[in-house]
């Protein structure tokens, strides 16, 4: 059955609470963690492109890490914020697919670039005499452009599929956005090829680069115990404990509410995780490559300084 035989042209989206006594905290926590993820990620981002020796593989991929971090917030915390401060909380048909697409887009190029990162650590520790030749300007631009490239077309097939359903029987949305699961829980077609799609997709996006992690992983801690130095040993694995700390909760959530059958979901249990990798990950990733990574840290405090000392001249 086809988009046109819906039986209406919005949906109702319930949010997160319906509660009045904690709306308003619920909004200002919420608000408040919109904006740590929006000015850390861009932290991240201007001081990698302003600072010299961070124009290296591992800084050019957090870059586009915080971006995608910067996208993923922003596709569902403004709706989000707007669900707990307004009595009608609705989305167009257009605006959830749209909605849809970007965030599932985010969640597919997250994935593989997570594994990518891990690829640009592996070679770094594993053979880093040749690193610079393996990872050079060429090789990683044309690494972040397949994780964009397979996190987009990844999430065109997902969203046509998952708007070609028909959806009459109801039209409120039991969660705080446009996600596959609830939207397939409200469809009166068959959604077999929906969970298929997801299942069998999801091996390519999900599970293979989380494997390559994995092995990634295994390759240099092999390399980092073969190393005689404990300073050694030490510098090598911090160089990697801030991805691994990303990958845990990235993985760790976003990939139970896909990769598993719809008949499975509980969307209230679902709501919680969704809020995990969508919401507190990209506030969090910014403070954990800045707490566990020296360059940047140094990076960070040399520019604060450097703003300071001019909001200082200026005075005298």
């Amino acid at each position: 059955m086809g988009i046109n035989q819906t039986t209406f042209d919005y949906f109702q989206i319930l949010g997160l609470s319906d509660d009045p006594t904690i709306k308003p905290l619920l909004f200002c926590v919420l608000l408040l963690i919109y904006i740590m993820a929006l000015l850390g990620n861009l932290t991240i981002i201007l001081v990698s492109q302003l600072e010299q020796r961070l124009h290296t593989p591992m800084y050019f991929f957090l870059t586009n890490l915080s971006f995608l971090d910067i996208c993923y917030t922003s596709t569902t915390m403004p709706k989000m914020l707007q669900a707990l401060v307004v009595e009608k909380k609705t989305i167009s048909f257009v605006g959830c697919g749209i909605q849809l697409y970007f965030f599932f887009a985010c969640v597919g190029t997250e994935c593989v670039l997570l594994g990518i990162m891990s690829y640009d650590r592996f070679v770094a520790i594993c053979n880093p005499l040749q690193y610079s030749v393996v990872m050079n300007h060429k090789v990683t631009y044309n690494l972040a452009g397949v994780s964009w490239s397979s996190g987009l077309l990844n999430s065109i097939v997902h969203t046509v599929v998952t708007f070609d359903l028909n959806f009459c029987d109801s039209n409120q949305i039991n969660y705080f956005f446009c996600d596959i699961p609830p939207l397939l829980s409200l469809a009166c077609d068959d959604t077999f090829l929906n969970e298929l799609l997801l299942q069998s997709i999801g091996v390519f996006i999900a599970w293979t680069p989380f494997l390559g992690i994995i092995v990634s992983y295994i390759c240099i801690i092999v390399a980092i115990m073969k190393i005689r130095s404990s300073k050694g040993r030490q510098k090598a694995f911090s160089t990697c404990l801030s991805h691994i700390i990303v990958v845990i909760l990235y993985y760790g959530s976003s990939i139970s509410n896909y990769v598993r059958p719809t008949s499975t979901h509980s969307l209230d249990k679902d709501r919680v995780i969704s809020v995990i990798y969508s919401v507190v990950t990209p506030m969090l990733n910014p403070i954990i490559y800045t707490l566990k990574n020296q360059d940047v840290k140094e990076a960070l405090f040399k520019y604060i300084l450097y703003i300071k000392k001019n909001k200082l001249l200026k005075k005298l």
